[in-house]
């Protein structure tokens, strides 16, 4: 068995620090950058990529509304034109500072409120779906696992990875409970360890209200802006290679 474990990175702005990039660069396989829109800064952004390339671990546009305000949670409903161009112009900043720090941007995954959006509105789908086909037809797409997206992106070509999140809870339709409501973010790495196990191994997951739900995932997010996130993630980790599963990006290496 393997899995690959992902981590939103490169989200600091100037002084406002997010997270700790460089303790989750040693343990997770692949890091959704921040292109500036939502969070990051170019210097801070560089620098995340030049640590993701010396750990081997690959890279993706993390692209988002154009919010910093919100930190790109808030909904917003934009034109097929301005959202198309800023999908194109938020991948083509990462991967220029990419290649600057000597690697290369492999996939993208949406931010906050259009990753959610996307899983369901699919105006705003087929748009980031376009954007990402004008600039780079050969990045994946991560979006959420059983969502109509998969879909509509490999109807368009796009190859598609199917992502659960470690540290949110799940309703019984295998949506992810609305941060808004109480228990949607779990903080216990012991019990989050154990239920990414069980997402694994059975593919299955345990919803806020006690039933399962079955969820197919090719990769397992850790966000790494909640409290205690990176021994999270190390646990998750851990107790996955305890029972044999390999920690592996999606994509290839990263490029030298």
């Amino acid at each position: 068995m393997k899995i690959d474990l992902n981590s939103d990175l490169g989200e600091s702005l100037g002084a406002w620090r997010m997270g700790d990039d460089n303790a989750m660069l040693a343990v997770v396989s692949s890091a959704n950058v921040a292109c500036g829109f939502h969070a990051g800064d170019p210097a801070g952004i560089l620098e995340t990529l030049r640590r993701a390339k010396e750990r081997g671990v690959a890279v993706g546009a993390h692209v988002a509304y154009n919010d910093l305000v919100g930190f790109g949670r808030r909904n917003m409903d934009v034109a097929s034109a301005d959202l198309r161009a800023d999908v194109i112009y938020q991948i083509g900043a990462l991967q220029g500072l990419a290649t600057a720090a000597g690697t290369s941007v492999r996939y993208v995954k949406p931010h906050g409120a259009l990753y959610n959006t996307m899983a369901h509105d699919e105006r705003q789908a087929r748009d980031v779906i376009a954007a990402i086909r004008e600039i780079d037809p050969g990045l994946c797409l991560v979006a959420l696992a059983g969502s109509p997206l998969l879909r509509w992106a490999e109807a368009q070509g796009l190859r598609t990875v199917s992502e659960a999140f470690a540290d949110r809870a799940y309703t019984p339709q295998g949506t992810l409970v609305s941060r808004r409501e109480p228990g949607a973010v779990l903080h216990d790495a012991q019990e989050v360890a154990e239920r990414m196990l069980r997402l694994v191994s059975d593919g299955i997951v345990t919803a806020l209200d006690g039933s399962t739900v079955r969820i197919r995932a090719e990769s397992v997010c850790v966000h790494g802006d909640s409290p205690g996130a990176v021994e999270m993630a190390r646990q998750v980790r851990a107790r996955l290679e305890q029972a044999g599963v390999a920690i592996r990006s999606f994509v290839d290496a990263p490029a030298s």
